[in-house]
């Protein structure tokens, strides 16, 4: 069987994520350490203790979720993980999967995701724009409903999910018009999101070009295993083709679905969603019933998996 890992993006965190992996081995305790020394404050206090308004901050979420999936990763690999053949992660989460793939160094991509949280915050002042899901449409239907929306303000369709599935982002005027023309178009809901700004929009190019200068200042490798950027929805196989990809990721679109698509097409035929929350593992099953889907985030779920181990290795 050939395998993927998959890595979650802001939205899966949780007040105490990590804390079993945590106290029960020393490889999960080191990640977090190294965390806490990379940005010099305790973000292991604010991933198992909160307050939960402190870690839905963007520049707080992205390095917690990113060092979670990183502590799950290094259990997994201590009980004998499976060698995947490609990785891949949802916005936020491609910077784990680079991580994993040796691409990045931990500490580079725990200090980049809290710079990039915080100039993705900074772009759009708050309260100015946001984010919102569409249910009901094909991907292009929500271009398009978007396409005609932008006569009264910014949207764009940020995340093609799956299918029925699209985030838009945009200013509170583009949402606005988004909403109505969504639901003339045949969308069941319009549920705006717990977001503090309109991300992987136009918008948002202030901020990747000074995550730009970020980025070249930091030492990255040709990926070690096949990396597939939101961006394109294909592999990133250079260190510069990864880097050219981050700084467009943080205003372009996330190519969930084709992503996805992309690697069944590619035989991949298990995916193992590694981080909190199974956020990912919903989507993929909404974009294949053929596929096997499981997570890790604790050791209820690990165990799971390694019973499965003689099935997807």
């Amino acid at each position: 069987m050939s395998i993927a890992y998959v890595f979650p993006g802001q939205g899966s965190q949780y007040t105490g994520m990590g804390l079993d992996f945590f106290l029960t081995f020393a490889e999960a305790a080191q990640i977090f350490k190294r965390a806490d020394d990379a940005l010099g404050f305790s973000l292991t206090d604010l991933c198992f203790e909160g307050p939960e308004e402190e870690l839905n901050k963007t520049a707080n979420t992205q390095p917690a979720v990113l060092t979670t999936s990183i502590a799950c990763l290094e259990v997994f690999r201590r009980a004998g993980a499976p060698v995947p053949s490609a990785l891949a992660g949802h916005s936020l989460g491609e910077y784990t999967a680079l991580v994993a793939a040796g691409s990045l160094s931990f500490e580079d991509a725990v200090r980049l995701v809290r710079k990039r949280g915080q100039y993705m915050q900074e772009a759009v002042p708050l309260g100015t724009g946001g984010m919102a899901a569409v249910m009901g449409l094909s991907g292009a239907e929500a271009v398009e409903v978007c396409r005609r929306a932008s006569a009264e303000g910014v949207v764009e369709a940020v995340n093609l999910n799956c299918p029925g599935q699209v985030v838009v982002a945009g200013d509170l005027a583009g949402l606005k018009a988004a909403q109505v023309l969504a639901k003339e178009a045949g969308a069941k809901r319009f549920v705006p999101l717990s977001v503090s700004a309109p991300f992987h929009s136009r918008l948002m190019v202030p901020a990747g070009e000074k995550l730009a200068g970020d980025l070249a200042g930091i030492v990255i490798n040709d990926p070690q295993v096949k990396v597939v950027a939101n961006v394109s929805a294909d592999y990133v196989r250079t260190g510069s083709e990864v880097r050219e990809s981050l700084i467009k990721q943080v205003y372009s679109p996330v190519r969930w679905e084709e992503s996805i698509r992309r690697l069944i097409s590619d035989g991949v035929n298990t995916f193992i969603e590694i981080g909190p929350g199974k956020v990912l593992s919903g989507l993929i099953k909404k974009i294949s019933r053929e596929v096997k889907i499981c997570n890790i985030e604790d050791q209820a779920s690990l165990e799971k998996v390694l019973a499965l181990q003689g099935e997807v290795s």
